[in-house]
């Protein structure tokens, strides 16, 4: 079993994948890089790196001998992050979203063909515990054939768009909600094996932040409809600034035969509805009704090593498929090409907001 290098470069989100990394068997962490010094010196000390592994540039960071680079980095750099690294000889895994205009998306797959690097989108909402089980459950045709699917993604983030006494402006304060839609349409795609073919959205407004309108994180809601190749329709919410608390990660699933959804909550676990043709009873008198099914983030059969980062067991069973895809020399589940399925909706969506509102085509990537 191959031992993969890693390299880690923006360390507030990603001290979580250090923290996965280094209890995986399967690789080291031999660098980290972030902008912050002192947060540098905080995760090499709190991973026993010595000084030679921790970086604040970027381009010293890619010299080190590593296989690996995970970029965790505010989404602006993404694009030219990825394609240092994929040109230095590095495999990727990148946070979500992959890149913010489609332009940058076209040269992430350019690089990606060119250099036969291998990369992947680290969108964990995909491998929380109850998709993974929904998946199973399409795949052996119990909901029929799909046809209809909605996410919704509300989570008040204002602290993070804005510093309020000083004034400072956060990175994410120029980030549209639908931009940020791969919480949402990652694991309906991967639901539905499908992709989106056109776009359309619309925008609530600044009524909660009208003093902030040059600030589109500040736009109250986003809203996103999606045509797919199967000709399915898919719906999503997104707010980064709604007064919803818990933060709301919603989805349901409609097919032929049936549907489920989860609990309209954030928490790790929540309860959700199923009803299937053929399998789910019929209450008292024969009247139809859904039953309760509990929807948890966190797989109970996971070793221990999974509980180790964020977000239940899911970045486990993220990084397992990536390392599973370099060492069998095959495409991971989120590739290039998928990712950009996860990320160019959101971008022509929000195009569509901010113009007629009207349908738009979405360009689609392949090898």
């Amino acid at each position: 079993m191959q031992t993969w290098n890693v390299g880690i470069v923006g360390l507030r989100r990603g001290r979580g994948f250090v923290s996965v990394f280094a209890a995986h068997p399967r690789v080291k962490v031999t660098a980290v890089c972030d902008l912050d010094e002192a947060r540098t010196a905080d995760v090499g000390a709190a991973f026993g790196l010595d000084d030679s592994a921790l970086f604040t540039d970027f381009d010293q960071f890619l010299n080190v001998p590593t296989d690996i680079i995970v970029i965790a980095t505010p989404i602006r750099f993404h694009a030219e992050q990825t394609i240092k690294s994929v040109e230095a000889g590095k495999h990727v895994l990148c946070e979500q979203t992959a890149a913010y205009t489609v332009e940058d998306c076209e040269r992430i797959v350019e690089a990606v063909k060119r250099t036969g690097r291998t990369y992947m989108m680290a969108e964990n909402y995909c491998y929380f515990h109850y998709v993974r089980e929904w998946k199973k459950l399409v795949a052996q045709g119990k909901l029929g054939d799909l046809f209809y699917a909605e996410a919704e993604y509300v989570h008040e983030i204002e602290n993070l768009l804005l510093n309020e006494a000083t004034g400072e402006y956060y990175w994410r304060h120029e980030r549209p909600p639908i931009w940020y839609c791969a919480h949402c349409l990652g694991p309906l795609l991967t639901l539905m094996d499908d992709r989106i073919v056109k776009a359309s959205g619309s925008s609530a407004g600044f009524h909660k932040r009208p003093g902030q309108a040059d600030h589109l994180g500040f736009l109250d809601m986003e809203v996103g409809l999606f045509r797919t190749q199967k000709d399915a329709l898919i719906k999503i919410l997104r707010s980064q600034v709604a007064p919803r608390y818990p933060h709301n990660v919603y989805y349901s699933v409609y097919g032929t035969k049936g549907y489920f959804e989860n609990g309209r909550t954030g928490d790790a676990t929540t309860t959700g509805y199923q009803w299937i043709e053929g399998e789910t009873p019929d209450t008292e008198g024969g009247h139809r009704r859904a039953q309760e099914v509990e929807c948890p983030i966190v797989d109970p059969n996971a070793p221990d090593e999974a509980k180790h980062g964020g977000h239940g067991t899911s970045e486990y069973y993220l990084i397992r498929d990536f390392l599973d895809a370099l060492e069998n020399n095959v495409k991971p589940p989120i590739d290039v090409m998928r990712a950009m399925d996860m990320t160019v909706p959101g971008i022509i969506a929000h195009e569509s907001a901010m113009g007629d509102g009207n349908w738009r085509e979405v360009p689609l990537f392949d090898w």
